[in-house]
């Protein structure tokens, strides 16, 4: 690459919902690194413009804006109030909300985007993947229309804790309903808390909002995150299984069971995990995660 080349950027929103400028393969916080010139005078570091805005699965409708805001360099919110303008095609069920439908994909900034035109690209391209007969038939067969079943692939996304538990989980969640049993899923009380943790409280399952799946039965009003196409397959096709709870002990051991009793053994170890990890943490009270 000739050194007057800019090189290509994307903007990534991260696995912890931060920013960051990916340049010719590394990932700098913030702005990009100046290549300096060979030359006497002080060379002035001038921003890149990304070529790219990457959104992986599950991230939420906030952190998505933020990252439209950063893309475009927009100020700080002028996405998020560009929205009732934006004449999103969204299911009746979404009420004017998006979570959901911004699908996660890589997004070429090819051309003079605007937030309200980027915003409709994602939640045409969530129609495109979810509207198709093998989703509706799906979800129909588990008694739910489609947007409920986007609503359990963004409780599959953010709970599973690899693909393989995809479908495990969606069928924890289906057990549950078909029982008449809260969810009691921690990913709900983080999205009506706006944090991501894995550790629940007492006091945080007896917070007064419709995302508190402790509290409330069936599901959330709305998705909790934007799900992925593999997420949406679980929700709509979960693998059969009588389990009723799970709890990932340590990564990569996520354990699930029909049985409440061995559950709470393996929360307690959960808890004992916690607790010999650096600062002592412990997890308080989890009923399903």
């Amino acid at each position: 690459m000739q050194m007057n080349t800019p090189p290509r950027s994307t903007i990534r929103l991260t696995r912890r919902g931060r920013l960051a400028l990916i340049a010719t393969g590394a990932v700098v916080a913030g702005t990009a690194v100046a290549v300096p010139l060979l030359s006497q005078e002080p060379q002035k570091e001038e921003p890149k413009k990304p070529t790219a805005l990457v959104i992986p699965e599950g991230r939420r409708a906030s952190q998505i804006y933020e990252a439209v805001d950063k893309a475009l360099a927009l100020p700080p919110g002028t996405t998020g109030k560009a929205l009732p303008k934006a004449g999103l095609k969204l299911p009746p069920d979404a009420e004017g909300n998006p979570e959901g439908y911004l699908f996660p994909a890589t997004y070429p900034l090819d051309r003079k985007w605007t937030p309200e035109a980027l915003l409709s690209y994602m939640v045409d391209t969530a129609n495109k993947k979810f509207s198709g007969a093998p989703i509706a038939a799906g979800a129909q067969r588990n008694a739910m229309n489609v947007y409920q079943a986007v609503t359990i692939a963004s409780l599959v996304q953010a709970e599973a804790a690899t693909k393989a538990d995809m479908g495990k989980v969606a069928r924890v969640v289906y057990n549950r309903l078909e029982r008449g049993m809260p969810l009691q899923m921690d990913s709900t009380i983080n999205y009506a808390l706006n944090r991501h943790t894995v550790l629940t409280t007492e006091k945080d399952t007896r917070i007064a909002s419709p995302y508190n799946s402790y509290q409330r039965m069936g599901l959330p009003p709305t998705p909790i995150g934007n799900p992925g196409e593999e997420a949406m397959r679980a929700a709509v096709g979960p693998a059969p299984g009588d389990w009723l709870y799970f709890v990932t002990v340590k990564p990569g051991d996520t354990r699930f069971t029909a049985s409440f009793a061995e559950h709470q053994r393996n929360v307690a170890e959960f808890n004992r995990n916690q607790r010999r990890a650096p600062g002592g943490r412990t997890a308080g009270r989890t009923a399903v995660r």
